[in-house]
């Protein structure tokens, strides 16, 4: 048993990084009057109001063209497990100021990316490339910036990236093209009280596999 068990510890120590389900913005509404795309995030029990402001060239709540559909397996990663699933998503083409407001706080925030092409964006907080590859429009390879917080696409960019921390709110730029595209997504939300993340993260869900492997060898002795 002994054995078996640092035997578990090890492999958990030496593991990558499991891939989490994602949970994607389900964008439902527009007002022209506050230049906003509104929707919800349900994560769990747990449903989060999600908000877009900025100009934008258009939005799609309902049906459409499914840009995420053509190549799903570039939204996916060692971090994600899976795409956007609706045809839900909203255009920019002015570049400019924008920003996503969020009911509560979120942990490590997704974009997912539609055609961002010779585009410069910044977030202005830290970011990780978890994916990206040929989409919709073609195919395109974003070069991260000098200080790690936004990107320049070099070419057709679809792919996800995410921003490293708990966010209420976030801020970017971008510059103007015909139309480039994102929706937003989380891998967890914030409990308020606690500061605890959910869903359960997949390390702690491979660690109860671990620990359920070892009942059931001791139960069997």
């Amino acid at each position: 048993m002994r054995l078996l068990a640092t035997a578990l510890v090890a492999a958990l120590a030496s593991a990558p990084a499991l891939a989490a389900p994602a949970y994607w913005t389900d964008w439902t509404s527009t007002s022209s009057v506050a230049s906003a795309v509104i929707g919800d995030l349900t994560v769990g029990s747990t449903t989060v109001g999600v908000t877009f402001s900025g100009a934008y060239s258009f939005a799609q709540t309902s049906g459409g063209t499914n840009y995420w559909a053509s190549n799903p397996a570039i939204y996916t990663s060692s971090t994600v497990d899976n795409g956007p699933t609706t045809a839900d998503i909203v255009a920019l083409s002015a570049g400019g100021t924008k920003t996503i407001t969020f009911s509560q706080s979120v942990h490590n925030p997704l974009i997912g990316l539609v055609s961002w092409n010779s585009n410069t964006v910044d977030f202005g907080v830290p970011i990780n490339i978890l994916s990206y590859g040929a989409g919709y429009w073609g195919n395109g390879t974003p070069i991260l910036n000098s200080t790690g917080t936004g990107f320049f696409g070099n070419g057709e960019v679809h792919g996800v990236i995410e921003l490293i921390g708990d966010y209420t709110s976030i801020t970017f730029t971008d510059t103007s093209e015909g139309w480039h595209g994102f929706t937003v997504g989380v891998l967890g939300v914030i409990v308020p009280g606690n500061g605890t993340h959910i869903p359960e993260p997949a390390s702690l869900a491979l660690l109860g596999g671990a620990l359920g492997a070892l009942a059931m060898v001791r139960r069997k002795r």
